[in-house]
């Protein structure tokens, strides 16, 4: 089982994107991605309609509200500041 965990890429010192792992099968696969009307946030489902991740493309336009008000609908746990400080740390 693969936990759920936040992976951040820097680019030049700030946040260029981010991935935030959800808890699922380990070796699961996305099978459909879903963008957010902007852009912003991507959601990885599994083949069986599961969501498996969220992508976050653009971290430093993202608020952590916004981010947990997608995982609230997902019917996933909020994440709490300090799982999100690596973003906002820039």
């Amino acid at each position: 089982m693969t936990e759920r965990s936040l992976q951040v890429t820097y680019r030049k010192g700030k946040p260029f994107s981010a991935y935030l792992y959800l808890s699922h099968q380990t070796g699961e696969k996305s099978a459909k991605t879903v963008p957010s009307a902007d852009g912003l946030l991507v959601v990885d489902y599994a083949k069986d309609g599961k969501p498996i991740g969220v992508e976050i493309t653009a971290p430093t336009a993202v608020p952590l509200d916004r981010l947990n008000r997608l995982l609230t609908d997902l019917g996933e746990t909020p994440l709490n500041e300090h799982d999100y400080l690596p973003v906002r740390a820039a």
